[in-house]
């Protein structure tokens, strides 16, 4: 089994529903986002798959959600933009655009949302 890791930064601003304390107010973060694939196999030219690849599949949703409001934004007019929620979102996005590059031959493994350096949340199948 082959992973390969890309990182990617964004601004954003959300609050959440059903909280009490400081985060049910709007608030902002400088989010970072960390993807990590998986697959068996590698290409012709031995890559899993190109960083530069990764870095643009990535790219559209780091792209709608960077200097937005979240909640603003589906699915989060429904569920709340939490770091364990974003996670989620980043990992079904990017798993179906690697589906139609790779044809299934690669898989996102995990994704984890650092809401500060000191604070993360993963999501994994």
């Amino acid at each position: 089994m082959y992973e390969v890791t890309v990182e990617a930064g964004f601004s954003s601003g959300h609050y959440l529903r059903n909280y009490k304390g400081k985060c049910e107010n709007p608030h902002g973060h400088n989010y970072k986002v960390k993807v990590t694939l998986r697959g068996n196999t590698l290409d012709k030219a031995g890559l899993l798959l190109d960083f530069k690849d990764l870095k643009q599949v990535m790219r559209p949703v780091v792209d709608r959600l960077d200097h937005q409001m979240i909640n603003d934004l589906e699915p989060f007019t429904e569920i709340n933009p939490s770091a364990e929620n974003l996670a989620r979102y980043f990992f079904d996005e990017t798993n179906k655009q690697l589906s139609e590059m790779t044809a299934g031959r690669v898989h996102v493994k995990d994704c984890t949302i650092y809401e500060t350096d000191t604070t993360t949340a993963t999501y994994y199948e």
